[in-house]
């Protein structure tokens, strides 16, 4: 008997049972449910390390879907926008919002009840109240030094 696929071609709960490090590049990106929130800018605290979210988006981050415009070619426009993988995930993982997939998988934690790949539906993460959907400032419009007058706290 085989393991059940789900509507996407993956293998049920795929995530539970493969490591990171094994997982095809369709698992890896699977594993994003949308919440938009790796695409804010963030502050970090040079004495602690401690990272705060703002709601100053990317460029080009798409505010109604939570998805980057230009996924296949941000780093055309965005030279710096990190790629995690799963062989960078000791120096990127803190970076995450805390309620990254990829984060709570690094972490050892389960996926929660509204990640996509558990509800079955793209908008449960929206409807959780999850993602920074209508809720993002462009980073054309604040000037950098003024970002922290935006800090927020992660939607969790």
């Amino acid at each position: 008997m085989s393991d059940p696929i789900d509507r996407h071609g993956l293998k049920d709960r795929f995530w539970e049972r493969k490591p990171l490090a094994r997982m095809t590049q369709q698992e890896w990106e699977a594993l994003c449910d949308g919440c938009g929130k790796c695409c804010l800018n963030k502050l970090e605290d040079e004495d602690t390390g401690e990272v705060a979210l703002t709601r100053i988006a990317c460029r080009l981050l798409d505010d109604s879907t939570c998805r980057c415009a230009h996924y296949k070619n941000r780093h055309q426009f965005v030279p710096d926008c990190i790629v995690l993988r799963p062989d960078n995930l000791d120096t990127h993982a803190y970076w995450m919002p805390e309620t990254c997939a990829y984060r709570l998988l690094w972490q050892g934690k389960p996926l929660p009840a509204w990640h996509p790949l558990i509800s079955g539906s793209a908008q449960s993460v929206h409807e959780a109240g999850i993602s920074v959907q209508g809720m993002t400032l462009s980073e054309f419009d604040i000037p950098e030094d003024e970002w922290e007058e935006h800090i927020i706290e992660e939607p969790s």
